[in-house]
């Protein structure tokens, strides 16, 4: 039986040629003949709101049997998190892969309240050995900033620092591909 990858995609338009259309459809080529590829529409992803989110996200999970491993683009990553930290998960978690998530609440510009993490977020999560972040370094939309603020609350995962600027990933992301495929 092949391993699911569930992919939460980032907040805006989500139609095809846009917001994480080109990076899910790039990973689905990719791994589609190791893993199932599950990429839900999330509700209201131009004026998104945590609670529908979290319930599309326990629909989707629900539906999973087997390991997972877990991918969020942008918002789709500060939702797994929020969720993984405050709810409980019974599916074995072989990976998670944090891609140029915003950490709200870090400062007056990213404020969206109903994301904010928990202080001390981090222990509740769930043992997760293969625990990935990345983010480019020169990136416009979601600042460094707070890439390093995860890296600093989660000491035991890998840190992808990325030259550029890249957010949408539009060609790709190779080293996501080899880091799901090195598990």
């Amino acid at each position: 039986m092949k391993k699911t990858v569930l992919f939460i995609h980032s907040a805006g338009p989500q139609d095809q040629q846009q917001g994480s259309s080109h990076l899910s459809a790039y990973l689905e080529k990719s791994l589609r003949n190791t893993y199932q590829f599950v990429c839900p529409k999330m509700p209201a992803p131009e004026n998104p709101k945590y609670e529908p989110w979290k319930k599309q996200l326990e629909i989707e999970l629900n539906k999973l049997t087997g390991e997972v491993l877990l991918v969020g683009h942008s918002l789709g990553g500060s939702v797994l998190l929020k969720y993984l930290s405050e709810e409980s998960c019974n599916l074995p978690i072989s990976g998670l892969f944090i891609i140029a998530s915003p950490y709200w609440g870090l400062n007056e510009n990213w404020q969206l309240k109903d994301f904010i993490l928990q202080n001390n977020f981090e222990e509740n999560l769930p043992a997760i050995r293969n625990l990935f972040l990345y983010h480019s370094r020169n990136e416009e939309i979601v600042p460094f900033t707070h890439h390093k603020t995860y890296a600093e609350k989660l000491p035991h995962a890998t840190a992808r620092e990325l030259e550029g600027k890249e957010h949408l990933f539009l060609n790709g992301l190779p080293v996501l591909v080899y880091d799901i495929e090195g598990l």
